[in-house]
């Protein structure tokens, strides 16, 4: 899952991690053959902790691996270490979705919850509790849209926040209308009304909002069908 490592080099990981562990970011550039692709795409991956220690630490040190004669391959050489400062939160979450297109860590909207809350923005663990008509406001970033092949227009739209999904209806008037939020929108809030029948919950979309800027630099992918 690691974007930029190539497919040989994680199988030579896997062969030279079976015969013994790795001590070092040189033991295992040396014995996985490793080039400085495979080696910066590991770090930027965060996947050299036991070997380097943070992300900043493990991008500087692997820098540093160079191609050495066989005599001395594998080898490491005292050299003093700058004291890089540890990523924040929002950094690694960043690095995670820039890597790898997800995190283990906290949702992204974890972080921005307390800014969402100011403009009475709820969750999708809220809107499962949330009566049937009730007017509301959720936001997510999109994670799918779906337009079904029929005559009425509509788009499903469907949002992730740090709680779970939200399902979105958003009919032909306010798709026309919003045109640029409703394709476009990366983390998106919607200004509707709630609609259950049985177990399924729906937000019936009056209004679409693009809050994408509030991601920073955070990428995102949506699987879109329309």
């Amino acid at each position: 899952m690691v974007k930029g490592l190539t497919e040989a080099g994680a199988k030579r990981i896997v062969e030279a991690r079976d015969s013994a562990p790795f001590d070092s970011v040189a033991d295992l550039a040396h014995r996985a053959k490793l080039d400085c692709r495979d080696l910066a795409a590991l770090a930027d991956a965060d996947a050299l902790v036991p070997l380097s220690g943070h992300r900043h630490d493990a991008v500087w040190e692997v820098a540093g691996v160079e191609r050495l004669p066989e005599i001395l391959a594998g080898a490491t050489f005292a050299e003093s270490v700058p004291a890089l400062p540890a990523p924040t939160e929002g950094q690694e979450i960043v690095a995670d979705y820039r890597r790898l297109g997800l995190t283990l860590r906290r949702h992204p909207l974890a972080l921005l919850r307390w800014q969402l809350r100011e403009k009475r923005i709820v969750t999708a663990e809220d809107i499962s509790r949330t009566p049937h008509g009730r007017l509301t406001r959720v936001a997510g970033i999109v994670i799918g849209r779906q337009r079904p092949d029929t005559k009425s227009g509509v788009v499903f739209v469907t949002l992730e926040d740090e709680t779970g999904a939200t399902n979105v209806i958003v009919w032909r008037d306010v798709g026309d209308r919003q045109r640029r939020e409703l394709l476009n929108a990366r983390l998106m809030a919607v200004y509707g009304r709630v609609e259950r029948e049985g177990e399924v919950v729906h937000v019936i979309a009056g209004r679409l909002v693009d809050m994408t800027p509030m991601l920073g630099s955070l990428p995102t992918k949506s699987r879109d069908f329309h």
